[in-house]
């Protein structure tokens, strides 16, 4: 009897979930970022379907601003978890961009998308991460971001960062797993590594973002 009542118990008050959100970022337990996808893209498109009728309305840029507030602010949204996700993933985050530029510009379904998104000089949501992590590492190295970051980052670690060429480079690292490649210390180091040598030697902040994003739209 005590057993069975023990038993009864834990199966009631236990429950096991394969998903938990964290500062609104949905995260499976196989880290895949499918739910957490499938999240913004559900969002995305209600918000799409609730301003069509005031984007009809509105000049090109209060359009843009509408949707940059409604759409492109979820899509860029801590978006450095996505890198090395899945092409699939991507492609239905890109959907999501894709519909939210056609609406800006009145542009039909029949209509090829990326001249649309280069008039709106609107970077694909891939090379947004890549982007992104550039950017982060940039203000990283040159101690533009709060210090409870920049400790705990790997990239701080001045042993990590060597000198090639008299340009900075990190010194790369791989491991044996796909998820393993995803992770901060390994994707930082290919990505600023890739970089132009003159681009990484950039000392205004604002200037390297206009650099960078030039660079990452070529």
């Amino acid at each position: 009897m005590y057993t069975a009542e023990l038993s009864h118990i834990l199966t009631s008050t236990v429950r096991v979930v394969s998903s938990a959100s964290d500062l609104g970022v949905v995260i499976n337990s196989r880290l895949t970022m499918a739910d957490y996808v499938a999240s913004v893209c559900r969002s995305a498109y209600y918000h799409l379907r609730q301003i069509r009728p005031t984007v009809q309305s509105l000049t090109l840029d209060g359009s843009k601003t509408l949707v940059q507030a409604f759409i492109s602010g979820r899509l860029d949204y801590c978006n450095s978890l996505l890198y090395g996700m899945t092409d699939s993933l991507f492609q239905r985050l890109q959907s999501v961009q894709n519909a939210a530029a056609r609406l800006i510009t009145r542009t039909g379904r029949r209509e090829h998308i990326t001249p649309v998104l280069r008039e709106l000089h609107r970077l694909l949501v891939r090379r947004r991460v890549g982007f992104k992590l550039a950017t982060f590492t940039y203000k990283t190295l040159h101690g533009q971001i709060p210090r409870y970051l920049g400790d705990c980052q790997l990239i701080s670690d001045a042993s990590r960062l060597l000198r090639s060429s008299d340009t900075f480079t990190f010194a790369e690292t791989r491991t044996r797993t796909r998820l393993g490649d995803r992770s901060f210390a390994v994707a930082v180091p290919q990505i600023w590594n890739s970089l132009p040598a003159d681009l990484r030697l950039v000392d205004n902040y604002a200037r390297s973002r206009r650099l960078l994003k030039g660079h990452v739209f070529g």
